[in-house]
């Protein structure tokens, strides 16, 4: 695509969806970082609290990440969870999941779900509204309609990433934003990225000047941030191999890798990169180009994911040789965020080399160091942040060393080791909580917000930005027709 049609491109876009970006102007929250240090206060039963105001429901759980948000208890959660679902394998699984929380050996939870089930769901959950939040992780088609209507109904909403797959949804998202101010409700979603604890550390490091400098302005070939993240169908969650429902793999349903995981790169460069600061869609984003292509995936690797020995009717417009499924699962997004150059991407391969898994890398340019998390064979697959000085900087040691006092007062234990090219943050390993305990740490910072009827002023316009970067992205890369 040229400049010129692209620019022609975003300006029509920007003017579509003009007059709906809307502030959440309540007083300004500081952003508490939660302890990521232990789940004591989410191991306890809802019964042992002395009011439980949250009244959980949830919406379609295909996807796992529903039944991750209960693997803790929370003291002010009532235990009774209102599923609402069509039948079917999905919610199925969903409640196994469940059931082998309520059951481990370990902190065993105690969740009572009442279900219903039936082509109605969604109305029925409308009309009756047992709880005050829904929580909402599945097939994304219909998602930001059921946002919407879940706002209309009177509902906070948490919701996992994405809360919209396309152009024509965005402008929808914007509204139901609208929604939730004029009726004093949460809508929210869940990055769990920001709780893990070498991104967290890059942000702390980055805030130092004497160590950091400035952020780089970058240049489209050279970003001054770069995030990737690499996924994989065939994976492991809670000790067993993860059942995706085919659906998954139906880019008209799950939406395509573009919109996918690069909303949770998105939200970490705003996150990290301009911190508790207001971003304006319509001024502060430019997105410079993008691209998309497929994974390939064999009938016999789709079958051991999903069960079933035959592909879908649904799938068919993106079967090959009757036996090859074509998911446009990966993308990347160029774009300047406030003029700082960005690049963001996500592959999924079909399953990780043995000893491997999900990887992350992610770099940020600063006048005076570089801060890399690195995550391949050298650190065992394990992320790794890493402080590498730009030039010569006379008594950077010295300098790094007397700041990283200011880190260990909120994070004692982290210590630094030299190594070539500059330093090795070491973190102990009672911060290195996982993935999975994320969705605990995304809870509570909703249930905070919840309690207060508020968050930080600038959540609700910066979900609105990254959404809009993912979106205008997608209809960039497909006017592009890359291959």
């Amino acid at each position: 695509m040229s400049e010129t049609s692209s620019t022609s491109a975003h300006q029509h876009y920007r003017e579509a969806t003009a007059g709906l970006l809307h502030v959440n102007t309540s007083t300004h929250l500081l952003f508490i970082l939660l302890s990521i240090m232990t789940l004591s206060c989410t191991d306890r039963p809802a019964s042992e609290s002395t009011r439980s105001s949250v009244r959980l429901i949830t919406l379609d759980p295909g996807h796992f990440h529903a039944a991750l948000v209960q693997k803790s208890m929370y003291p002010n959660v009532d235990s009774v969870v209102h599923v609402y679902a069509p039948e079917g394998p999905d919610v199925q699984l969903h409640l196994n999941r469940i059931e082998g929380f309520n059951t481990r050996e370990e902190s065993p939870t105690a969740w009572k779900e009442v279900v219903y089930t039936g082509p109605d769901f969604f109305e029925r959950m409308i009309e009756e509204k047992p709880g005050n939040v829904v929580v909402l992780s599945g097939n994304n088609q219909k998602k930001t309609e059921y946002i919407m209507k879940a706002l209309e109904a009177g509902l906070n909403v948490l919701a996992d990433k994405p809360m919209v797959i396309d152009y024509k949804d965005f402008q929808l998202l914007t509204e139901a934003f609208e929604v939730a101010r004029q009726k004093n409700l949460l809508l929210y979603d869940i990055m769990t990225e920001r709780s893990e604890i070498t991104t967290i550390l890059q942000r702390e490091f980055s805030l130092l000047k004497e160590v950091f400098g400035e952020l780089e302005k970058g240049t489209p070939e050279q970003p001054a941030v770069t995030k990737e993240s690499v996924h994989h169908f065939y994976k492991y969650v809670s000790g067993n191999i993860l059942t995706r429902p085919p659906w998954f793999m139906d880019v008209t349903q799950q939406g395509e890798g573009i919109v996918d995981v690069t909303t949770h790169l998105v939200d970490l460069i705003q996150w990290e990169c301009f911190p508790d600061q207001v971003l304006n869609y319509m001024h502060d984003i430019s997105v410079n180009s993008a691209r998309r292509w497929p994974t390939d995936m064999t009938l016999s690797e789709f079958s051991a994911i999903t069960g079933l020995d035959a592909f879908p009717d649904y799938l068919s417009k993106n079967v090959v040789n009757d036996t090859i499924l074509r998911v446009y699962c990966n993308g990347e997004i160029n774009y300047q965020i406030r003029g700082v150059h960005a690049r963001v991407s996500v592959i999924w391969n079909y399953k990780a080399p043995e000893g491997t898994g999900d990887t992350h890398y992610s770099i940020m340019r600063g006048t005076r160091a570089n801060l890399i998390i690195r995550q391949g064979a050298e650190q065992d697959y394990k992320p790794t942040l890493y402080i590498e000085p730009v030039g010569e900087v006379p008594g950077y040691e010295d300098i790094l060393n007397n700041n990283l006092k200011k880190v260990q007062t909120t994070f004692p234990g982290v210590t630094l080791k030299k190594v070539s090219g500059g330093w090795e943050v070491v973190i102990p390993d009672h911060y290195k909580e996982g993935h999975e305990a994320h969705f605990a740490r995304v809870m509570e910072r909703f249930l905070d917000y919840l309690e207060r009827k508020s968050m930080p002023e600038w959540e609700v316009p910066n979900m609105i930005a990254k959404y809009y970067t993912t979106t205008a992205a997608l209809e960039l890369a497909r006017r592009s027709n890359v291959p």
